[in-house]
């Protein structure tokens, strides 16, 4: 039996932010990474193939995740 006032474990939400540690130039790859549990690497070669096939919109995004996303 159980005793009724344990407090069971709940999982750790993820939670978006920009990295100390990980960064480049403001962390937003780092951080983006740690959410979604890829290598750093992969997620700042997608970053790089966006602004590319995109003819740099990719610019005003990560400048808009660098404002609005929380440093950790």
């Amino acid at each position: 039996m159980t005793n009724p006032t344990e407090t069971i474990d709940q999982p750790q939400t993820k939670k978006l932010h920009r990295s100390r540690t990980d960064r480049m130039i403001a962390g937003v790859c780092g951080g983006w990474a740690d959410y979604l549990g890829v290598d750093p690497a992969m997620v700042r070669i997608a970053a790089v193939a966006a602004t590319a096939l995109t003819a740099g919109l990719m610019i005003p995004v990560y400048l808009a995740a660098v404002l609005l996303t929380p440093a950790a």
